[in-house]
């Protein structure tokens, strides 16, 4: 009988590494996960994918009454439901990513406990798969852009780059939330209160213009002040984010990515005792 091959899996030791060579090695296991959770995620249910185009237009609908009507707030030019639906769409994807992500250890509890992959997969297959319901409701945009003849610029080509710091910002706040969700789940109950702070932080419901210019680059610490003020200058063609406040929000997202996937890894190899 030819020799059994033994594999020995450790845990590294390096402080620096985010063991993106393991992660590449299970590419198709994350394929997998992706594809899964885009099909069982609106199963069963009679609008389907239409839930992500429903739940932006309904808030941009309330926005729209309170913020556009009611309260009269600027929107540089553009018809405030157009203004609003912009920012929300990149936000309720970003919003989406981050609950579904912190949760992704609980939800998968029988496979961590059972066999062996980077368990970084979970949230990262979660995020990515979030992209789909996230093109849905830019179909929407495009239609509303069509309704109220607004015209295409050059500008929408950059869309990757805001969408790529979206994914990113998601992908850093998980990296620390999801691990001290295994350990303490308070972190899944405060999410919601949480993320609806974030929400009025960042200029989704109101220009960023309101904000004085000598202090956007401290406001730009929020990256989805970036990411909201990128889609809406790429897509309606209103002022462009300042240098600074995107310099902010990248290098605040590298920053928080990097520390998070280190802290991740570092606890993960307790996940399946403590879940």
């Amino acid at each position: 009988m030819d020799a059994l091959r033994v594999s020995t899996i450790q845990p590294s030791h390096r402080l620096l590494d985010l063991e993106l060579r393991t992660l590449w090695e299970f590419r198709e296991l994350l394929g997998f996960l992706i594809w899964r959770d885009i099909k069982v995620r609106y199963r069963q249910t009679v609008v389907g994918i239409l839930w992500f185009a429903l739940q932006p237009i309904l808030a941009t609908i309330i926005f729209t009454l309170v913020f556009g009507r009611f309260a009269r707030l600027p929107s540089q030019g553009i018809p405030y439901a157009v203004f609003a639906y912009a920012a929300v769409v990149p936000w309720h994807f970003f919003a989406q990513a981050v609950t579904r992500g912190v949760n992704s250890m609980i939800a998968e509890r029988h496979l961590i406990s059972k066999v062996f992959f980077p368990r970084l997969l979970l949230p990262v297959g979660v995020v990515v798969a979030g992209l789909v319901d996230f093109s849905v409701g830019f179909l929407v945009l495009g239609a509303m852009l069509a309704w109220y003849d607004i015209p295409l610029t050059a500008s929408i080509l950059l869309t990757p780059l805001f969408l790529l710091l979206a994914v990113a910002t998601a992908l850093a706040v998980v990296s620390w939330l999801a691990p001290l969700n295994v350990r303490y789940r308070d972190v899944s109950y405060t999410m919601p209160f949480l993320l609806q702070i974030w929400m009025f932080a960042t200029p989704v419901a109101y220009s960023v213009e309101l904000v004085p210019v000598r202090w956007r680059w401290l406001y730009g610490l929020n990256p989805m002040a970036g990411v909201v003020e990128g889609f809406r200058w790429a897509w309606l063609g209103t002022a462009p984010p300042t240098p600074s406040l995107l310099a902010a929000s990248a290098t605040g997202v590298v920053i928080l990515l990097v520390i998070g996937v280190i802290i991740f890894h570092r606890m993960e190899r307790t996940f399946a005792d403590a879940i």
